[in-house]
């Protein structure tokens, strides 16, 4: 299930030069004029003191995003004046087709970017079993036929291949941000623009008060997720990824490459997907 207090805890890595821990604390009480034209800051709409019982800000001083933390009327007034498009990347094969689908897209159509542009990217195995949902006229449904495989760890490891094809296909021409998101879920609550950034991950919610070497990273030396014991910052949950289109395609690109040489030495990585997704962020 997908929740606000809950489960979303968003990691936006706003990785600008610019963006100085330091700067965010001085100007956070800063008054703002309506008129001023110029591009969003982080102190304009993060506000890491409301949530003072957790960490909100990264030790590379990336904002860890909860409820309560940001100002979301600054953020709806910043990207409804761009106009902006976000897609959504989602996979459905066999059972998850048959079982999670429409469950997924109803609720994806309620609360995913309500009021802004919207692009849902569907990849499935079997075009014929796509039901008709009624769609937002701010949104818009693309499916792809995929071509499926017998093991789900093949699924879910040639889905990085896919989505940085498509990418470099078409998508990278449409939106200005992208989310990839596991089927199985459903929203429960609104999914915004306070979500967006330049390279965002969800930290996974198992994982979050765990100690390091808890984490279900890969520990053994032979896989090209390989990250050494004792070392790591955050476990991120493969279900949820994003950013603008470059930074995805380079995540994407970067997983499978690794997935591929595992494959050629014969080894898979103990989560797949998710363990490369672990070591580009982590890197």
């Amino acid at each position: 299930m997908i929740s606000k207090d809950k489960i979303l805890l968003f990691l936006l890595f706003l990785l600008t030069l610019g963006i100085i821990f330091q700067e965010l604390v001085d100007r956070m009480n800063q008054p703002k004029t309506p008129h001023q034209s110029r591009d969003l800051q982080l102190s304009d709409w993060f506000r890491p003191r409301r949530r003072p019982y957790v960490k909100t800000v990264t030790d590379w001083l990336a904002p860890i995003v909860w409820e309560g933390t940001y100002r979301k009327s600054v953020l709806e007034d910043y990207y409804k004046k761009k106009n902006i498009t976000v897609g959504l990347v989602v996979f459905a094969f066999g059972r998850y087709l048959d079982n999670y689908l429409e469950k997924f897209l109803s609720s994806a159509e309620k609360y995913f970017m309500a009021g802004h542009n919207s692009i849902f990217y569907i990849m499935v195995d079997d075009s014929s079993k796509m039901l008709w949902i009624e769609v937002d006229p701010l949104h818009t449904f693309k499916v792809f036929g995929i071509q499926g495989a017998k093991r789900w760890q093949d699924i879910s490891m040639m889905r990085m291949k896919i989505i940085w094809e498509h990418i470099v296909n078409h998508i990278q021409h449409e939106v200005d941000f992208l989310f990839c998101m596991d089927v199985d879920q459903v929203f429960e609550n609104y999914f915004g623009v306070e979500t967006l950034g330049e390279s965002v991950a969800q930290l996974h919610p198992w994982f979050y008060k765990k100690n390091v070497n808890d984490f279900k990273y890969e520990r053994r030396p032979f896989p090209t997720a390989f990250i050494h014991n004792n070392t790591g910052d955050f476990y991120y949950h493969a279900a949820i990824f994003g950013g603008t289109p470059l930074q995805v395609l380079k995540l994407t690109q970067a997983c499978d490459k690794g997935i591929l040489q595992d494959k050629k030495n014969g080894i898979e990585a103990v989560w797949h997907e998710e363990s490369h997704l672990n070591k580009y962020f982590f890197s």
